[in-house]
């Protein structure tokens, strides 16, 4: 079944509604109008609510999304499996946005804003790739042996690299360029991204984070857009699993920023399941079809990212104790 124009008119609408939701009524703002930390309990908050959201979605998916029971079961478990793996690389996102916020020493004040234009960056980037890779699959469909072969390759890849030191953000090709062609002011200037001092046009500091937040979720993107296709080619239901991922990383991120460094095993769990995923995906394109049900991905994501994350958790119990 595809989506009608109307579904992806309302479905773009109830998206900006929640944003302005986000931003606006449910903010929380100082005195003059900037915005304050976001409590890690409201963080929390929002997140859960962010998550029975999806759930709902996928509910409504079951019920009302293709032609027959089957085929809107089948819709709503891809749905459910393609968002466990995009809400699961989001959390490995979060990984990288402590490092750049630490590195650059974005105050708390200011981190709400970069996030908020990271995920409207993130959400025009994601909609783009997917119409792209869309276009491919429906048009070439042995692009999938190399979706395969990539997800396979980057899940190895992932393993191999678990522990090793990250690399200094303020390293980055794209950060370097910027700071020769563009003057860049020494301090933040309040939440500002450009400024003007001394009749010239200046880049602050915090653009250049917002840059490499974008930057890194342009590579996460790489991985999580081609794993979802392994699960689904329906552009709706990739979208939206996308979508409602990333709707709640600005949230997840002040919810969980304070104790993702004892997710220590989580590397390892995403490294398997985009392993399983590509390994799924040539398989499906081999025998012409489904050869693995996807209530099998569904329970594989949701056993390696839970259990991951239990043990990590477990593993770094004394961690929490000591901080208590």
């Amino acid at each position: 079944m595809e989506a009608s124009l109307w579904f992806w008119v309302a479905f773009n609408a109830a998206v900006l509604v929640l944003l302005a939701l986000d931003l606006g009524v449910f903010a929380r703002k100082d005195a003059k109008g900037d915005p304050l930390p976001v409590p890690v309990r409201t963080a929390l908050i929002k997140s859960g609510a962010y998550f029975a959201l999806a759930l709902g979605f996928c509910a409504w998916l079951w019920t009302a999304y293709g032609a027959t029971p089957e085929e809107r079961q089948a819709r709503a478990l891809e749905f459910l499996t393609g968002y466990l793996i995009e809400w699961s690389l989001s959390v490995d996102n979060i990984f990288v946005f402590v490092l750049i916020f630490a590195r650059f020493r974005v105050p708390a004040a200011y981190q709400h804003r970069v996030l908020l234009w990271g995920i409207l960056g993130a959400l025009t980037m994601r909609a783009l790739m997917i119409l792209l890779g869309t276009a491919l699959v429906r048009e070439f469909d042995w692009v999938m042996i190399g979706f395969g072969l990539f997800l396979v390759w980057s899940g190895w890849k992932m393993l191999r690299t678990v522990g090793e030191p990250e690399a200094d953000p303020a390293d980055n090709p794209v950060l370097l360029w910027l700071r020769r062609r563009f003057p860049v002011t020494e301090g933040y200037r309040g939440n500002r991204f450009v400024v003007r001092e001394g009749g010239r046009l200046m880049l602050t500091p915090l653009l250049l984070v917002l840059v490499l937040v974008e930057l890194t979720d342009l590579v996460f993107a790489l991985d999580s857009i081609p794993a979802i296709f392994a699960v689904t080619t329906d552009p709706f239901v990739v979208y939206t699993a996308n979508v409602f991922a990333i709707l709640g990383l600005r949230a997840l991120y002040f919810a969980l920023a304070g104790i993702v460094h004892r997710f220590r095993y989580l590397k390892h769990g995403l490294s398997i399941v985009l392993m399983i995923v590509g390994a799924k995906m040539l398989a499906n394109y081999v025998a012409g079809g489904k050869a693995v049900p996807v209530e099998y991905a569904l329970f594989a994501t949701a056993a390696i990212i839970g259990g991951s994350i239990a043990l990590s958790l477990w593993k770094t119990r004394s961690e929490s104790r000591a901080a208590a």
